[in-house]
């Protein structure tokens, strides 16, 4: 019984998984979630509230590069509407800066990764971070 039961489970979560990487929108929220919880981190080495640590940035860096080249195939035209997008038009409107501000944001958290002082951190965090406000003004709806 406890066997079916961990089955059962474990093909409910292989089933999720299998669907959230059938679907480019969930897929592009997850990215952006871990982009996210990335950035609260590095904020907070950045300003002194956590302790800079090497591994910690490379790894808030690698997040960055993996979103980076990821991202850009995440919006096929069937993805436009629907899963609560805030991809505002402008996305497909505008493939090739679409396009060139993912690979900025990939090329600056390359950049970061091979930081290993808090001083380098904080530049680097700052050009990185800098990309996302600019995308996000231009290819997000404002909620």
């Amino acid at each position: 019984m406890i066997r079916t039961a961990l089955v059962l489970a474990g093909l409910g979560l292989g089933l999720t998984a299998v669907m959230a990487q059938s679907n480019p929108i969930t897929e592009r929220q997850q990215a952006m979630k871990a982009v996210g919880a990335a950035t609260r981190e590095g904020a907070a080495m950045a300003k002194g509230e956590a302790a800079f640590d090497s591994a910690k940035a490379q790894a808030i860096f690698k997040t960055y590069a993996d979103a980076a080249k990821k991202m850009p195939a995440l919006f096929p035209d069937s993805s436009k509407t629907g899963g609560e997008t805030t991809a505002a038009p402008k996305v497909w409107d505008d493939q090739a800066g679409f396009k060139a501000a993912f690979a900025k944001f990939e090329t600056d958290a390359a950049a970061g990764a091979t930081v290993a002082s808090l001083d380098g951190f904080r530049t680097a965090f700052g050009a990185a971070t800098k990309n996302c406000g600019a995308c996000h003004e231009v290819y997000r709806v404002k909620k």
